[in-house]
């Protein structure tokens, strides 16, 4: 019978990146995201860790052998009220949250010590605040301590990686017609597979998306200071695993990159920019079908949209998975979080009425 065991902590850089080949074994055979993989954790780590005086603490129970049967990786530092404010509360979250936006965050966990991961984020707790952002149900949800407090819960819709299947036969036909329009318009499409989203690629992306969202009225945050993440996304890419891109070629040259990231059977759709003049046919909507297709290609199963209840994803035939939120533990921190929560959803329901 298996004992119950305190993990390992690791700080160093040069240990995690030691540990990431078994880590990414382990996070492969029990469905976690690619949000949960040490591409992801590290690189955002080597992107952002701390800037701020944040402290990163890996959680790991070895099997033996160089295999691992459990890793937890976590942040100590700030929660901030709002991104663009410096200021917040103490806390310690999941490492790779927060800023760069990730989903379905979750651990690498054995179900031999599911008990002993939950055990130790609740001794975590009774330490001060937890702050548990877009758990996966499975890989994360799972292991939230006794006693936490839902605070969000987020549709996250996804859908069949299949061409055949995506919306209805009325909107297939439709998409038929986007495309030979497209087509007579000098458009093509290409695939760019991990480990082909070169520098000038990604700068092509931040570019039409910001054009975009400039005429949309809208801010955002994925600019140049996101480069050196997705860089370093880039150089952990391996084949089947990592950023990929759909990228549409006009006469001139790219009008549409559609950006995401494949792990196992499923491809994540996180970015898009495209060029407003082509928006008249239909640009958007065929930059989502031919990814659909191209994923397919590369074994993907799952075409997940990541968070947002946007109503073109539903016209693909998406349908909601959750992603859930928590805040665990005690001390002042928890208590100026818990003020922060309850702020925002009087602003939330002001702005309803």
């Amino acid at each position: 019978m298996r004992t119950s065991a305190p993990p390992h902590l690791l700080v160093d850089a040069g240990e995690l990146e030691q540990i990431a080949p078994a880590w990414r074994d382990l996070a492969a055979a029990h469905g976690g995201s690619y949000f949960s993989t040490p591409d992801w954790v590290l690189s955002w780590w080597e992107a952002f860790g701390g800037t701020g005086g944040e402290s990163a603490t890996v959680a790991v129970w070895p099997a033996g052998g160089g295999e691992l049967e459990a890793v937890v990786p976590l942040l100590k530092g700030r929660q901030r009220w709002h991104p663009r404010l410096p200021v917040g509360t103490r806390t310690v979250t999941v490492l790779g949250s927060g800023l760069a936006a990730a989903d379905h965050c979750g651990f690498a966990v054995s179900p031999g010590r599911a008990d002993d991961v939950r055990a130790w984020l609740a001794a975590v707790a009774r330490r001060g605040a937890l702050w548990l952002p877009n758990l996966d149900q499975a890989t994360g949800a799972a292991f939230v301590p006794p006693g936490a407090r839902l605070v969000e819960r987020t549709a996250c819709p996804t859908m069949p990686a299949d061409p055949d299947r995506i919306g209805s036969a009325r909107f297939r036909k439709d998409l038929r017609h986007y495309r030979r329009r497209l087509a007579a318009e000098g458009v093509t499409f290409r695939f760019a597979a991990p480990g082909a989203v070169d520098e000038p690629l990604f700068d092509t992306l931040l570019a039409l998306h910001a054009r975009r969202q400039e005429i949309l009225g809208r801010a955002t945050m994925f600019d140049t200071a996101r480069k050196p993440f997705h860089r370093a996304l880039a150089r952990r890419a391996a084949p089947g695993r990592g950023p990929c891109a759909m990228v549409a070629d006009g006469p001139e040259g790219p009008v549409g990159v559609l950006y995401g990231f494949l792990w196992g059977d499923t491809f994540s759709y996180y970015q898009t920019g495209w060029d407003e003049a082509y928006g008249r046919l239909s640009l958007g909507t065929v930059l989502v079908a031919e990814a659909v297709a191209a994923v397919r290609a590369q074994g993907a199963a799952v075409f997940d949209f990541l968070r947002g209840a946007e109503e073109y994803k539903y016209r693909f035939g998406a349908v909601d998975r959750h992603d859930t939120t928590w805040l665990a533990g005690r001390g002042p921190s928890r208590l100026l979080l818990h003020g922060r929560i309850a702020a925002r959803s009087r602003l939330g329901k002001a702005r309803t009425r």
